[in-house]
């Protein structure tokens, strides 16, 4: 008999994430220890083919960890945050995807390497396939080791597969100055008129109203097909070190990129 099983459902109540909670950071409590590479797969299949992709789950508690895994649509919110949901939204691709099992066990220190399938039907119209690969714990989450929550921890693998050369189609329009992390800081809104999520990549030159230089990088924020996002530009600087403060107006130059899309940026950023 085949491994495989179809990632079906069950009821379960939605969560609410923020989308830099799932880039790959563990996910630790007693009963729940773990950490999950990668955070996201960004994957290229055209109709008619079987993709099979594997996640790594490492387990870091002591003892052995019990995880279920299963599938869920998502939602993201104009907050930035995701909600995810166990029923089937309009257009899930989640009967697509097949899973390699609904639970396993992972010994202390050790890594599991999880396989899933994504068969995408023939003659399916360009587009993306967006679906969540939801690993949670199946112990309750503990406090001090005998006080249990009715809770578990779980994250949140996020797949976009882009079917029949699905692609986004960018623009970018400023949008001013707005708070962020308690600084002011310029911000783009990217409309996205194609057939796939994009996100903007690269660094832009800026001069600020004493003179100084420095580079600018857009926050790791998807643009999911017909949606617009507002989009920090945020000043790079090395791990561990405190962000610059902004003297406005900023002038800031260069060239964003989005797959095969270059976007030009020249522009005075006032609050």
């Amino acid at each position: 008999m085949s491994p495989w099983l179809p990632a079906g459902l069950r009821p379960l109540s939605c969560l609410l994430l923020s989308l830099a909670s799932l880039a790959g950071a563990p996910a630790a409590a007693q009963g729940f220890s773990a950490y999950v590479t990668p955070p996201r797969f960004e994957l290229q299949i055209q109709p008619g083919q079987r993709l099979r992709e594997v996640v790594e789950i490492q387990h870091a508690g002591n003892r052995t960890g019990r995880f279920r895994i299963h599938t869920a649509d998502w939602t993201f919110l104009p907050d930035n945050s995701v909600m995810f949901n166990d029923s089937l939204l309009p257009g899930s691709c989640r009967p697509w995807v097949a899973i390699e099992r609904r639970e396993i066990s992972v010994e202390p220190g050790a890594r599991f390497r999880y396989r899933f399938e994504i068969e995408v039907p023939p003659d399916t119209p360009p587009g993306e396939c967006r679906f969540a690969l939801m690993i949670e714990g199946i112990e309750p989450a503990r406090l001090d080791g005998t006080l249990n929550f009715p809770v578990s921890g779980r994250i949140g693998v996020i797949v976009y597969a882009a079917v029949g050369g699905a692609k986004p189609r960018l623009s970018l329009t400023p949008a001013g100055v707005r708070p962020f992390n308690g600084q002011p800081v310029p911000v783009i809104t990217v409309r996205n008129d194609g057939a796939a999520h994009g996100r903007l990549l690269g660094f832009l030159d800026a001069r600020d109203a004493s003179g100084r230089r420095f580079e600018l990088a857009p926050a790791d924020i998807p643009v999911l097909p017909g949606d617009s996002r507002t989009v920090p530009l945020l000043p790079v600087v090395e791990e561990g070190a405190t962000p610059p403060a902004l003297t406005y107006p900023l002038q800031v130059t260069g060239q964003l990129e989005s797959g095969t899309e270059r976007l030009r940026v020249d522009q005075r950023f006032a609050p």
